[in-house]
Parts: C-alpha cells; sequence; structure tokens
C-alpha cells in the first residue's frame, strides 16, 4: 500500500510499505478515504516530540471497514467508519471512568503513571511516535484499528467525509476546551489560535452557551475565516496588546475563560528561541502566559495545545494570586464523539468549513510544506488516498 512515511525531522516520503494484517482478534483493518494533517503531526515533522524510527503518521481518520478480527461482532466489511485518535481498549480502570486516553492497555511498553518527559507516557495514540503505542497511522490506504469493537463509529451514509472527518480529533478537543470552562450561559470566551482546534472550540463556545467569542491569531487571513465561518470577534496581537484588548472588551476584568489552542509551537522572537535552547526547553509556554494575563480573575484556562517539555519561569505566582483554574491533556473523545455526531446529524454544527486545501495522498510532502509555512492561506489540508 501507499503511506506518508515519517523518516526524519523535516522528511515526510510517500512510499509503498506492506500492508496491515490483523493481529489480534479485537483488530479491523479500515481502508482510508479521507484523512487529515493535524498540528500535532507538525510536532513530529518539526522535531518537537522525538521519532527515532520511521513511523506513518496521521491521527485524523476515517474510512470503511476490510476485514475484523475474530473478537469483533459489532462491525463488519462494508461498514462507514471514523476512528478516535486515542487508542482505548474500553475495559481497564481508565476507560471504564471515562479517561480512554489514559487506556492502561494500548501503550503496553511505554506506558506507566509518571508522565515524564521520555517515559511513563499514556494511552496510544495512532501515528504519534513510539512513546505513545507505535502505531501507524491514518495517512495511508489502509490502517490496523486495534480494539476495533469499542472505538470504531459507524455513520450515516447520507454524510460526507468531510462532514465527519474531523469528529475524530480537532471537534472532540475543541469542545472539551470549552467544556472545561464550565460554561453556565453568558460568558465571553477568548480562544489564543485560529488554526484547526481553535476554530472548532469558537464553534463549540458558541453550541455551550457563551454570549461573545474572540479569536485571537497573528495571522489576519486565519481571523478572517475564523469571522467567515464562526461570527467571532478577533484580536491579532502583532496589531494590538491582545491582552489589553481583551481586558478592554470586558470592562477592565478580562474574558471569563481563555482557551490555549496554540501550544508550544507559538511565533517566537529569536531572543525567545535562544532562551529555549539555553534551558533546553522546547518551544514556548508564551500563550499559555498570556492567557493566565487575559483570564479574568477566577477565570478558567483550558489548555489544549500540546506542551512537550518542562518551562523555566513559569508564572505561577500569576496563577495563584488570580486563583485561575487549570484543566490540560487530550479530548474526551471517545465520551463525547457519538453526541457531536448528532449533533452534525441534526445541522446544528458545520465541521467542513475550515477546510482549505483537498490533495491526494500522493502529495502528502508538498501538504506537508503549505501547511507548515502556512502558504497560500491554508487552514486544513483533507488528504484522499
Amino acid at each position: 500500500m501507499k503511506a506518508a512515511v515519517f523518516h526524519k525531522v523535516g522528511d515526510i516520503r510517500v512510499e509503498t510499505i506492506d500492508d496491515p494484517k490483523i493481529e489480534h482478534g479485537r483488530d479491523a483493518i479500515v481502508r482510508v478515504t479521507s484523512t487529515a494533517i493535524c498540528g500535532s503531526d507538525l510536532h513530529i515533522y518539526d522535531g518537537f516530540i522525538p521519532q527515532l524510527n520511521n513511523e506513518v503518521l496521521g491521527h485524523e481518520f476515517m474510512g470503511i471497514v476490510e476485514e475484523v478480527g475474530s473478537g469483533v461482532s459489532r462491525l463488519k466489511k462494508g461498514d462507514r467508519v471514523i476512528v478516535p485518535f486515542t487508542v482505548a481498549c474500553g475495559s481497564c480502570y481508565f476507560c471504564q471512568h471515562g479517561f480512554q486516553m489514559h487506556c492502561e492497555n494500548s501503550n503496553p511498553e511505554h506506558y506507566g503513571p509518571d508522565g515524564g518527559l521520555l517515559t511513563e507516557k499514556g494511552g496510544g495514540l495512532f501515528g504519534y511516535t513510539d512513546l505513545y503505542g507505535g502505531y501507524n497511522g491514518g495517512q495511508a490506504e489502509y490502517v490496523r484499528v486495534p480494539y476495533a469493537d469499542y472505538g470504531l463509529r459507524q455513520v450515516p451514509e447520507q454524510l460526507t467525509d468531510e462532514q465527519v472527518l474531523f469528529l475524530t480529533d480537532i471537534f472532540p478537543t475543541g469542545w472539551s476546551a470549552i467544556e472545561w470552562g464550565e460554561l453556565k450561559g453568558g460568558e465571553t470566551v477568548a480562544i489564543f489560535g485560529s488554526g484547526p482546534v481553535g476554530l472548532m472550540a469558537q464553534k463549540a463556545a458558541w453550541l455551550q452557551g457563551a454570549s461573545r467569542v474572540i479569536a485571537v491569531d497573528p495571522l489576519n487571513y486565519r481571523l478572517e475565516r475564523a469571522k467567515r465561518v464562526n461570527k467571532v470577534e478577533t484580536i491579532n496581537p502583532n496589531e494590538v496588546d491582545a491582552v489589553e484588548a481583551i481586558r478592554q472588551m470586558t470592562g477592565g476584568r478580562g474574558a471569563d475563560v481563555c482557551v490555549d489552542a496554540v501550544g508550544m509551537e507559538a511565533e517566537r522572537s529569536f531572543l525567545e528561541k535562544a532562551k529555549a535552547v539555553i534551558n533546553l526547553e522546547k518551544g514556548t509556554p508564551k500563550v499559555m502566559e498570556l492567557c493566565f494575563q487575559a483570564v479574568r480573575r477566577g477565570g478558567i484556562v483550558p489548555v489544549v495545545g500540546v506542551y512537550g517539555s518542562p518551562y523555566d519561569n513559569f508564572p505561577i505566582h500569576r496563577i495563584f494570586d488570580k486563583g485561575i483554574t487549570m484543566r490540560f491533556g487530550q479530548s474526551f473523545v471517545h465520551e463525547r464523539i457519538d453526541m457531536l455526531l448528532d449533533l452534525v446529524v441534526q445541522g446544528k454544527v458545520v465541521l467542513d468549513d475550515i477546510i482549505s486545501h483537498t490533495l491526494p495522498l500522493s502529495e502528502a510532502s508538498r501538504a506537508y510544506d503549505i501547511f507548515k509555512k502556512k502558504e497560500d492561506d491554508c487552514t486544513k489540508v483533507v488528504l484522499k488516498p
């Protein structure tokens, strides 16, 4: 089969590799019909998350079931399915308590309670390094899906791939960010980052009762898309002081909820890059720190942008003084995917309006380059095997 294979930092090649096979009774083989490039894929592509071995990337994908293992009775060949990006067994302590991203059985070689930099990580993820299970991802013609009887969800035939593809990751991630903000109705939500996750968080904020949604991003083309598809107010931090602007918009208090949908790969100055090298840091926590400043006292800062290292001078003094509540982590995708699919079916949310590029899988190398460099007003790339 053809697949987009990561070799080393900055090196993705479309190659012919062996087709996946059923390895366990709960496996399924899925023929991929649509897959996407996620900002988290860039963490590997750019070297922020280490990966020494070749691996097929991609954790946003869907397709048609081609084969099922002996232990899978809920699915059959020909079923059209979406695949949650976290690999979960459904039976361990964490899966039974709704924390499938911490599954105890899906990452046997590197799982543990500590959550260290390179040791004792969480549950398995598709296409996201050996640290998270070493599973080949969905930027390929076929994928082996473990625990398929638990994770795979069938989708209605009347919906296009593009309408449901982002239920695999970025819409549940944006939804979780707002859910962690504990909206009661009428809140002001500021979302830092108008990439794919930020755009989904904006949609989720309206659906969960926000009265104002503010998008913060340094790229005007992304802010224009946010205004067009999500009807939000916008701030470009390269043009105004974003923190002061949010305070002025909220009677001097700050936003009730500030979401970090950017993570460690925020834009940095030369001095910020030098500091990171000296302190052995990956990327920068500057967006998270802006959230701490822009949120009101007693407010909430959900962090769904990925961070991969400790940071020097972390502003714990501000968090304490302002009484800020924080939530971090991966989305509760298994817990929310059925409800979110129902929102799509009912027409209460549109997800495919963030797509800027659709390319064949054979052009994956170019697609990564466009996405990384934000060329041609690139917001979200979908690949078709």
